[in-house]
């Protein structure tokens, strides 16, 4: 186990660092083109802004905080940069020496070598600390690619390279814009506005449930692990839905399914519809087809009746 690591001074203030991304004119500070882009890469304070926060307003940006101190972390760094290599860019990965560069890790909060985080929008949005199998970290990352990417804007292209096709509902743009604003009400309503007109449209309803679910996981309203807070008090069904919304964003829907289906077995009445109810929603995230879906709605049924 790695001895936790702590920093006291010189931090990242990640909000202001955001606000100042946005606040400048990207068509001067953005990087050439996606050809430009490295998959993975070392972070500083100096490109601190422009690759992970400014970064993480087009793909999600996968931050490992470690040492070449410890063995673990330099695994997952080995590990991190083969996935990274052949994720085609839908993310990239940024490594911070926590011993060369501790203010960027104190702008993450970090406790304990190695952690790591994903930034999405220029803030994060879930993470993990300690050794983790490369299938594990695999799935995290595929997760995070699936239910978070499409919320962004993309990478952006050089004129001379073929650009990824247009959206087809113009509306769309007006959600993403809000999503990278952080403004989660905005980018809902607009959703909303469009199911309203188009109720069977699959695409929009699991965009708006994902922005729901990012919206709830806003870290600024957090003040402690949700999955620890919800194991302590399994009977608190708002702490099992925000441990459940941090299982799914971290790459494991499964336990974020039993978790709820456990929770539908103490409960009646309206808390039970109510579980119920997030669970579809969280449901409506993946794919129908997904055999872990499937497995869960089959549980589901059996704790209804």
């Amino acid at each position: 186990m790695t001895t936790p690591h702590r920093y006291v001074s010189g931090a990242i203030d990640l909000a202001e660092v955001k606000a100042r991304a946005e606040a400048r004119d990207q068509a001067a500070t953005a990087p050439a083109g996606v050809g430009g882009i490295a998959p993975f890469l070392t972070v500083t304070a100096e490109n601190f802004e422009a690759e992970a926060v400014r970064r993480s307003l087009e793909v999600p940006v996968v931050m490992l905080i470690g040492t070449s101190r410890s063995p673990t972390s330099e695994q997952l760094r080995a590990d991190l940069q083969d996935i990274a290599a052949a994720g085609n860019l839908a993310f990239v990965v940024g490594y911070v020496d926590a011993d060369a560069t501790p203010e960027v890790a104190q702008a993450f909060g970090v406790q304990a070598l190695p952690t790591v985080v994903a930034l999405a929008a220029g803030r994060p949005v879930t993470q993990f600390e300690g050794a983790q199998p490369k299938e594990v970290v695999q799935n995290w990352v595929d997760t995070l690619v699936e239910q978070i990417a499409p919320q962004l804007q993309g990478l952006q292209q050089t004129a001379g390279e073929e650009g990824p096709a247009e959206p087809e509902d113009p509306r769309l743009d007006a959600a993403i814009a809000a999503l990278n604003a952080g403004d989660f009400d905005a980018a809902i309503a607009t959703y909303d506005e469009i199911l309203a007109a188009e109720p069977d449209n699959r695409e929009i309803a699991q965009a708006r449930d994902t922005a729901r679910l990012l919206k709830r996981l806003n870290p600024a309203e957090r003040t402690e692990d949700p999955v620890v807070a919800a194991d302590a008090d399994p009977t608190d069904v708002d702490k099992q839905f925000d441990a459940a919304d941090a299982e799914v964003v971290a790459g494991a829907p499964e336990r974020a399914f039993d978790r709820l289906i456990a929770l539908m077995l103490t409960q009646a009445g309206d808390e039970k519809t109510r579980v119920r109810d997030r669970l579809l929603e969280l449901f409506a995230l993946f794919d129908a087809a997904d055999p872990r879906v499937g497995a869960a709605r089959t549980k589901m049924a059996s704790a209804l009746f």
